[in-house]
């Protein structure tokens, strides 16, 4: 008989070093690009990595060793001691702008297809002139990009050639990166092709995209060219332009964008001034002829490309570190997604930022690239474009708007070198205030020297969902286009050709800013990505966008508050507050005697209580904004709580286990000040420590107080407890509690010695709690069980000698030998370590009221996807907490959804073979600490665990990882792993409305060998369960009643489904793996261990469990013999074993 294992498809080792950014910036580089770039020599100093994944330096030779540095090294040495918290960071940004530049061969692959395009271009054929409106000599079904409304238009086309074609943008500049390498091309439409007064009406971007067509039609018949799409500048409508991609293999290496522009000078700039009108109220039906700001904007822009091209090149002809700076300020903007879509920050407007700090001298032209970004972030943090525009135009002419013009038409104002231009038109307010926030957060950790800011700020994406606490999205965007007209916004559409989205979208913004006021440090929202469209199909409508989405940055203190306080009624803004807020708004009178205006939301709980600004968000949009558009209130889809559900305490009132545990935490203070006023005692009390997750807010359920209704128990005769014979699940577990006595010379200094009397002490306790304060006790010798307020505190009675104690021993020949043991490590930690540790994250809930919130969501996962008994409570506390005290790149969580992501992410992105993960408890280490830790877990990464976590009580140990955890390298692994993907998978379903959000919640069980499934009504925690019961009964309890302290003790934390797997564990540990969902799983999945199918020599003590060969005698084991004692232990309890033999075969 053979035994094997069959070949299972190993995960992706998640555990190797972290990407290098080549990885993480470019994903669709080819992997023949450095092929051409030659040999490479090796680095001296440069680390390797050895086959386990380690980092080890490279061997030097003596004389490499010892000799002296060059004057260039001097000066890299005393710039990175100058500029760098150490030279790692220089390091990290030249090769970070190493691999975000074009390959050499990528260029030539670049120069070779423009070439040929432009080859092309100069081929196109000449049409004789038709009327614009007419549109049949396009064939072969290349359709217009241009949304023709009105369809009317005046005017004459005819196709030719164009007079010049120029590569302008970032590419000839030096400044164009990877990833999504974009090179554009400006083609100049003939002169007699347009026509003065094109600007009039439209008449000019409709040309422009007719010409756009036109190329298309002409370059379709090249094999030159592969695909061709359409597409927005920026997303705006009125700039399309065409995507060319090369053919073959190279198809995905770059794009290449095409721009129709006007030959030079050929409209006036001054004819596009924000306050002059180019759209006729008789062609748009407008009964005013207000100024046309945004379209004159769109067509200035088609004007300029050669000159701003010529300007940047200028000034970073004088600066040799420009083309790096703006790469690195690229790659910011990237992972903040603020470079992409309508109204972005895009590289462009970065190369002009920097280009301004020049001109003004704000930065020198000897700087290096990180100095040019740490200048632009700080002049981006402290400058409110908002209010105070610039500009680069250093003479225009009087033609030329004033700044105080351009910022009554704009909401930021970034002026070119013409002194026409506002780059900035698009850009709403909102977004430059984000772009204000992720400067100023960006300083703040770069000079922090215990972050490491490159990895945070330059490789760590920040996408909406992370960085917001909450988001809500605006769906079915085409009901705004009658709310255009019901807010009088006519004007304002005609300006933004039709865009109802763009027009409604500053409307929106200023109405949820007077609403939410200080409950929010920050309101962001999506930013439209740029459409793309086949040449074939008709420009995509405005109702073909994605729902609008935005992003809240709470501020923890008003968040939370159920009461909106308007003005005194005699107030003036009383009036403007009862409009705003229309019949939510009432008159009170308060405990100070003022009468004011008031709005007051629903809430009772600390869940609800977070979700008040869903409440009033939709009641904003829903009154003020969507009301003339009959839209349901399912158009606002709020994404704040979604997560909620699977840590809800109880169906009346929905909460999340907070009031619950300040129940736990009051009746814990109220014990703990009774004990310390206890009289009677041999030895006083010195200190009393809460020792249990529900004392930091951090339990998944914590324990509810219960009202015993004792007529359905059983009571045994001189028992103290009583036993039910109804369903165990409401059965009370106890709460830990550490009573350290005082040190004495009465001590015994014998380790059963000091049992007894700590047994004793026990007594005593009893004894008193139930002569002064009338509680029910039951003391053993480990512990003291008191029943109190409907709550079992199990108090254990500690001495702080008692480890020392259990190390010391005495040899044979009466030598006092001090050695460490588990057991000593083991009450250590009871004892001084978890009381400690409980007390720090008390302290965090009460600066960070989600924190508690942030950790039952994230047991909760571990839970789900068994993986609780490798991450116990105490490790997964501590990676929350991290997620409050070293936040960056974000703030911390200000919601219980968007710490569980980060939380996901943690776990899922951080290097744990490599680094260390430092939880900074209280601020207690300095940078001097970080170095230590980091120093001593390299030297002795071998014995270390896996997940290394240090704090400011265990530097170099991680206690909280090594002791009690069978986490292993390939359970690590199979951690990060699940991670990744619940987060991937996650994250996509929170922003999509047709998708259920707790599959995370249920692990895959596929990777199993057997499968043994309980009786449901025989887990006493089912209603825990992520698909609890319909219905539950509790009988034994009464329901709504205070409750009570005297009485029996009832049976405390009775959970037959632990002690069987217990049970399992200790008889099958050695071949099998047992994992389990401790709140209220049903399934315990087992995985065979490899010694499990290995043959063993002969024993007579193993003979039972095995089958015997040849000889000489080996031993196989038996596994459905194995299968079968699961179901003899488990009788009542086991439902069913299931074999999945497809992984294992006999």
């Amino acid at each position: 008989m053979e035994i094997k294992r069959l070949p299972i498809e190993q995960p992706v080792n998640k555990l190797k070093m972290k990407a290098t950014a080549k990885e993480q910036m470019e994903q669709s580089e080819s992997s023949h690009d450095e092929e051409d770039e030659g040999p490479t020599r090796a680095k001296r100093g440069k680390p390797e990595v050895v086959h386990n994944g380690l980092l080890r330096p490279v061997k030097l030779s003596r004389g490499d060793l010892y000799k002296p540095p060059t004057a260039d090294e001097l000066n890299q040495l005393k710039e990175a001691e100058s500029l760098f918290h150490c030279s790692l960071l220089k390091m990290q940004m030249e090769e970070l702008l190493k691999e975000v530049s074009l390959s050499e061969r990528r260029k030539q692959l670049i120069d070779s297809f423009v070439q040929s395009v432009t080859e092309q271009l100069q081929t196109v054929p000449q049409t004789s002139d038709m009327e614009l409106s007419d549109l049949s000599w396009l064939s072969g079904g290349v359709k217009v990009p241009f949304v023709l409304v009105p369809k009317a238009a005046k005017g004459k086309f005819h196709m030719a050639p164009p007079i010049s074609v120029t590569i302008i943008g970032s590419y000839p500049l030096g400044t164009c990166t990877k990833p999504g390498i974009s090179v554009d091309l400006a083609v100049a439409i003939p002169a007699d092709v347009l026509h003065p007064k094109d600007a009039l009406n439209q008449r000019y971007p409709r040309k422009r995209a007719i010409y756009l067509a036109g190329l298309a039609q002409h370059l379709a018949a090249s094999p030159a060219i592969g695909a061709m799409r359409y597409s927005c500048l920026h997303g705006n409508r009125l700039r399309p332009i065409l995507l060319l991609s090369p053919p073959g293999k190279d198809s995905s290496s770059f794009i290449l964008r095409l721009h129709a522009c006007p030959p030079p000078g050929f409209f006036k700039p001054s004819r596009f001034h924000p306050q002059r009108n180019n759209i006729r109220t008789d062609w748009y039906t407008v009964t005013s002829e207000p100024p046309t700001p945004h379209y004159n904007s769109s067509v200035l822009g088609d004007m300029l490309p050669r000159a701003h091209l010529q300007f940047l090149t200028t000034v970073s002809s004088q600066c040799a570190a420009f083309a790096e700076g703006v790469a690195l300020l690229k790659v910011w903007l990237r992972q903040r997604e603020l470079d992409q879509g309508v109204g972005c920050f895009s590289g462009f407007l970065g190369s002009m930022l920097l280009a301004y700090l020049l001109s003004c001298h704000r930065v020198s032209n000897t700087m290096t690239a990180y100095q040019l970004l740490r200048n632009s972030l700080h002049f981006l943090a402290f400058n409110d474009l908002t209010e105070n525009g610039i500009t680069l135009a250093k003479g225009p002419d009087s033609t030329a708007p004033s700044l105080a013009e351009f910022h009554t038409a704009f909401q930021v104002v970034f002026v070119d070198p013409s002194g026409h231009l506002n780059m900035c038109a698009d850009m709403t307010a909102c977004t430059y205030k984000q772009v204000q926030h992720e400067a100023s957060l960006s300083l703040q950790f770069w000079d922090d020297p215990t972050v490491d800011g490159f990895h945070a700020l330059l490789m760590t994406p920040k996408p909406m969902i992370r960085t917001s606490d909450h988001v809500f999205q605006l769906c079915e965007l085409v009901k705004l286009q009658c709310c255009c007209k019901k807010l009088n916004l006519l004007s304002e559409l005609m300006d933004h050709s039709g865009n109802y989205v763009l027009t409604a979208l500053p409307f929106i913004l200023s109405l949820l800013q007077r609403g939410l006021g200080q409950r929010v440090r920050l309101l962001t929202h999506s930013l439209t990505p740029d459409p793309e469209w086949p040449v074939e199909s008709d420009a995509p409508k405005h109702n073909a966008q994605p729902p609008l989405s935005f992003g809240l940055l709470l501020n923890p203190e008003q968040t939370a508050s159920v009461l909106e306080r308007g003005p005194p009624a005699d107030s003036p803004k009383a009036e403007e507050f009862r409009q705003l807020w229309g019949s939510r708004s009432e008159l009170r009178r308060f405990q100070d005697g003022d009468i004011t205006e008031a709005v007051v939301w629903e809430g009772e709980t600390t869940c609800q209580k977070r979700l008040v600004p869903r409440q009033l968000i939709t009641h904003l949009l829903l009154s003020l904004l969507l009301s003339h558009a009959d839209i349901p209130e399912s158009c606002v889809r709020y994404i704040g709580g979604m997560l909620d559900d699977v840590i809800k305490v109880g169906r009346e009132v929905c909460s999340t286990g907070e009031e619950e545990s300040l129940k736990v935490v009051q009746s814990y203070d109220d014990l703990s000040r009774k004990l310390w006023t206890l009289e009677g005692l041999p030895l006083s009390i010195t200190s009393v420590q809460g020792a249990h997750p529900a004392l930091r807010y951090t339990q998944v359920f914590p324990p509810v107080p219960l009202k015993l209704d004792y007529s359905f128990f059983d009571r045994e005769k001189y028992a103290i407890c009583v036993f039910s014979t109804m369903n165990p699940s409401r059965l009370p577990s106890p709460v830990v509690v550490i009573c350290h006595m005082e040190g004495s010379g009465k001590w015994p200094h014998d380790r059963v010695a000091i049992r007894h009397i700590k047994a004793a002490f026990h007594i005593s306790l009893g004894e008193l709690l139930t002569q002064h304060h009338h509680y029910t006790c039951q003391p053993s010798p480990t512990h003291l069980d008191v029943w109190k307020d409907g709550l079992v505190f199990r108090i254990q009675v500690a001495y702080h000698r008692e480890p020392q104690v259990l190390r010391e021993s005495v040899s044979p020949e009466g030598l006092l030998i001090v050695r460490d043991n588990a057991e000593a490590q083991a009450l250590e930690m009871a004892t001084m370590q978890r009381p400690l540790l409980t007390s720090t994250l008390h302290g965090l809930q009460q600066l960070h009221p989600c924190f508690g919130a942030v950790c039952r969501l994230a047991k909760r996962w571990l839970g789900a996807q068994l993986f609780s008994d490798d991450i116990t409570e105490d490790t997964a506390d501590l990676l929350v907490a991290s997620l409050f005290l070293q936040p960056a790149p974000f703030t911390p969580p200000g919601s219980p959804q968007v710490g569980f992501l980060r939380f996901l992410h943690l776990l899922s992105s951080f290097d744990w073979r490599n680094n260390p993960l430092v939880v900074n408890l209280n601020s207690q280490l300095t940078a001097a600490d970080y170095t230590e830790i980091k120093n001593d877990f390299i030297a002795s990464r071998e014995s270390l665990p896996v997940m290394f976590m240090a704090t400011p009580s265990d530097k170099k140990v991680s206690i909280w990882t090594s002791r009690g955890l069978s986490l292993c390298a390939q359970m690590l692994q199979r951690v990060v792993m699940v991670a990744a993907e619940s987060l991937k998978i996650l994250e996509p379903q929170l922003m999509d409305t047709s998708q259920i959000q707790d599959v995370v919640m249920r692990p895959p069980l596929d990777p199993y060998d057997v499968l043994i499934h309980l009786s449901p009504k025989q887990v006493p925690l089912l209603s825990q369960a992520v698909d609890p019961p319909h219905a539950t009964f509790s009988r034994g309890i009464l329901a709504g009643r205070v409750a009570n302290t005297g009485g029996a003790l009832p049976v405390i934390d009775f959970n037959p489904v632990t002690h069987y797997l217990a049970e399992l564990r200790d008889a099958f540990g050695d071949l099998a793996l047992f994992f389990y969902d401790p709140y209220g799983g049903t399934v315990i999945a087992v995985l065979w261990k490899p010694k499990a199918f290995t043959p063993l020599p002969f024993k007579v003590k193993t003979g039972s469990q095995g089958t015997c060969l040849s000889f000489p005698l080996y031993l196989l084991i038996n596994f459905f013999a194995i299968l079968e004692d699961f179901r003899v232990m488990g009788q009542g309890l086991v439902k069913s074993v299931e074999p999945r033999t497809d992984r294992w075969v006999v």
